[in-house]
């Protein structure tokens, strides 16, 4: 830094200093002066308390009746117990435990409609469409980056969603357009 720069830096610093020093030690009996006045409401009435005592034979008869409403706690999100109807329901016989329905048949967007294998390895690369696009995939390509190629066979190929795990079988199609031989 050049001279010049170090005495302006060095006069910032003193005149943050001065600042500091006068905030910290400046006389207390100098304050700052108060933007409003609060002042009480002018309709204010105490309220004519005859007796500020506890009437404890009050209480008592409030602990003598049992609560009769809906115990729950309030702290947990439950819903509302269903009220208690006068004529009990016939009791039925335990089924068991309910099963989940099964999920939803995964449903991959995508035709498999065909199959090469590469002559000098032997790999298998499948064919699909998806939309106007092509797609070449080999076994465990991701595509769609939702999907996972498992395998391919002749007639079929298995794929994964990842998030889910889920699995799926495409039989192979002819593409839409073309005619059979």
């Amino acid at each position: 830094m050049s001279r010049r720069v170090q005495l302006l830096v060095f006069v910032a610093l003193l005149a943050v200093l001065a600042f500091v020093l006068y905030r910290e030690l400046r006389p207390t009996g100098i304050s700052m002066p108060v933007a409003g006045v609060f002042a009480a409401d002018a309709h204010f009435h105490p309220l004519d308390v005859q007796e500020p005592e506890l009437h404890l034979d009050a209480l008592d008869n409030l602990r003598k009746n049992p609560y009769s409403g809906a115990h729950r706690n309030i702290f947990e999100a439950e819903p509302l117990p269903p009220p208690r109807s006068a004529v009990q329901p016939k009791r039925q016989e335990p089924v068991g435990p309910r099963v989940p329905p099964p999920p939803p048949p995964l449903d991959v967007p995508v035709q498999f409609f065909g199959y090469a294998s590469e002559a000098s390895s032997g790999r298998r690369v499948g064919f699909f469409s998806s939309g106007d696009d092509v797609l070449v995939l080999a076994q465990g390509d991701t595509f769609l980056t939702r999907y996972r190629l498992l395998s391919l066979t002749n007639d079929s190929a298995e794929v994964l969603e990842i998030s889910s795990g889920r699995r799926a079988t495409l039989p192979i199609t002819q593409p839409p357009g073309e005619a059979a031989n």
